[in-house]
Parts: structure tokens; C-alpha cells; sequence
């Protein structure tokens, strides 16, 4: 158990992105100044459960107070951007179990969205698309109104992410096999990529697990389409369009036609297939023609710690 510290001797801050496939924690001062940074399995509770959440949380947490010499009782703010957390039995879920870790910490737990908006435009208006296990567009005007488009789970939503797109991938393989659809180098490839020999084992782990085994093979797709695979890069380009039009809708949402429309690539399907960029540059500005693209300096778990500053009233400059 760690030692326990006085209130006033808290003043450090925890920022956390927890996703589908894995949770960055950032440990923070004041002044929003990173003092250290780790990773740890998936958080996001709708999709691992809340045992595996806690474990990643805790895994994580400890992990950079370690590296601090830190404990606990040192934290004063928390704010953690969760996958799943759009529900508020999620919200308080997490946020309880915060409390119990950090006694001396205000904790805010948010959504995902909201940490990677943040970490794009701060308190200025734009739109994030984000692509990674799930995928979803979220966007803020001038007035502090937003709007979302997907990000509704693998079952029904998520389009152009990368577990869409590994499903895509395996549909692939299955068509070629059975001569209902072209040849692919994925078929070549895909059983070795999951160190597996036959599609027993694979369906086996699909039926355990599909976020194990889907999102990891978005890796696989994105260099058999810059190889020039025929059939990866049509699965990117489909995936493209999704994306593009989950943006193109928070857009019309927020009223914004025939105007400079800021957005921000966030997530890890991004910079792994220079085919799929382009493809995703070029299908946004398809769907909204005045879309300018806008670089994104700071991590969502970064962005997270700093707004765990402001949520707990440090006097810091943490911006």
C-alpha cells in the first residue's frame, strides 16, 4: 500500500488515453511539463471488460510513478480519455476507481474524442478524425457546440478503423480461397502474420478475442498496398471514403459549408501506409473541399494531463 501523503504535498498529474488496443499514461507537473510517459494493454471496459481495464490502468499509472519515485497520494489530478466512456455508467465506473487509487486526486474521466480534440486545437474549434481500433469524427465550433460521427463499436459502426479493415482483410482471403474474389497477397501471408497454421487456430482466436486479431492485421494490409496489392489497396480506399464521410458529417453538422474547415488526423492507423494517406487526404478533400489540415504536436494522453491541471485548479500555465 503506498504511503500516505498530505493533501497539500500532491502536485503531480496523471493523463490517460485508454483505447481497444492500448492505454498511454502521462505523468505531469504543474506547468503541463512531461516528466514521464508509458503504455499498457487496452482500457477501453465496453470492449476488454473491467478487469483487463483496471489492470491496464493500474499497470500504467504505477509505471510512471515508478520511474518518479512517486506514489499515489502524490497525484492531484487525474483526467483520463476513455474508449467507451460516452456512457455514464462507464464514466462513473472509472472515476470511482480512480478515487479509490489517488485519495488526494480530482479526477475527470472523458471521452477519448475529447482528450484527441483537445490535443489537436486546444479550446479553438475543428475536427479530429480519428482512426484507430474504432474510428469516429468529433468537432467544436467558435460557440463551443460539437458533433460526432461514429465511433459506435465494431458491430455497428467504426468504419475505415482498423479493425474494419483487418475484418475486411480476412473477408479477402476468404473469397479468394473459394474463388469468389481476386487473388490476393494477403492470402499468402495473413496465417504467418498471426503465427498461425490453418484457419482453425485463427477462427479459434477471432471467436476468443477479434480485437486481438483484427486491428493487428491493419499493419499487414498497409504494406501490401504500398507493395501495390491490388486487393489491399482497394480495402484502404474503402476505408478512406468511410473516414472522409465521417468527417464530411460533423462538418454539415456544425453548419460549416463554403468555409476553411481545420482538421486533424488522430490515431495509429495514420503514418503506417503512405498509399492510405494519400487516399484519405485525397477522399477528404473530395468531401469537404476547403478542408485544411492541421498538425497535431502533443499526444491525447499528453493533452489529457494538461487538462487534469486545469481540472484540478493548479496554478500552473498548463495550455
Amino acid at each position: 500500500m503506498p504511503q500516505e501523503i498530505a493533501a497539500s504535498d500532491a502536485s503531480y498529474f496523471l493523463g490517460f488515453d485508454g483505447g481497444g488496443t492500448k492505454t498511454e499514461c502521462v505523468l505531469a507537473d504543474a506547468e503541463g511539463r512531461v516528466l514521464a510517459r508509458t503504455s499498457s494493454g487496452p482500457s477501453n471496459p465496453l470492449r476488454t471488460g473491467y478487469a483487463r481495464a483496471w489492470f491496464a490502468l493500474s499497470d500504467a499509472g504505477d509505471s510512471v510513478l515508478k520511474q518518479q519515485k512517486i506514489h499515489a497520494g502524490h497525484i492531484r489530478g487525474i483526467c483520463a480519455g476513455m474508449g467507451g466512456a460516452g456512457r455514464p455508467g462507464v464514466v462513473r465506473s472509472v472515476t470511482s476507481f480512480f478515487e479509490r487509487g489517488y485519495p488526494n486526486a480530482k479526477v475527470r474521466v472523458t471521452t477519448d474524442l475529447e482528450i484527441a480534440l483537445e490535443a489537436a486545437f486546444g479550446p479553438a474549434e475543428g475536427i479530429i478524425l480519428l482512426a484507430g481500433t474504432g474510428s469516429a469524427a468529433f468537432g467544436r465550433d467558435s460557440g463551443g457546440r460539437t458533433a460526432r460521427a461514429g465511433g459506435r463499436g465494431p458491430w455497428i459502426s467504426d468504419e475505415g478503423s482498423a479493425f474494419d479493415i483487418g475484418r475486411r482483410a480476412f473477408q479477402a482471403v476468404v473469397l479468394a480461397e473459394e474463388h469468389r474474389g481476386p487473388e490476393t497477397s494477403l492470402s499468402k501471408q495473413i496465417f504467418a502474420w498471426h503465427q498461425c497454421r490453418d484457419w482453425e487456430l485463427l477462427v479459434e482466436q477471432i471467436a476468443k478475442n477479434p480485437d486481438a486479431v483484427f486491428p493487428m492485421t491493419f499493419p499487414l494490409v498497409a504494406k501490401l498496398a504500398d507493395e501495390g496489392d491490388a486487393v489491399s489497396c482497394e480495402i484502404l480506399g474503402g476505408a478512406a471514403v468511410s473516414l472522409a464521410a465521417l468527417a464530411a458529417s460533423v462538418a454539415n453538422d456544425l453548419g460549416w459549408h463554403e468555409r476553411d474547415v481545420p482538421i486533424a488526423n488522430v490515431g495509429g492507423v495514420y503514418g503506417r501506409s503512405k498509399y492510405f494517406d494519400n487516399a484519405i487526404d485525397a477522399e477528404v478533400k473530395k468531401s469537404i473541399p476547403r478542408a485544411r489540415g492541421v498538425k497535431v504536436e502533443i499526444t491525447p494522453a499528453e493533452a489529457a494531463a494538461r487538462m487534469a491541471v486545469r481540472t484540478a485548479g493548479a496554478t500552473g500555465h498548463a495550455a
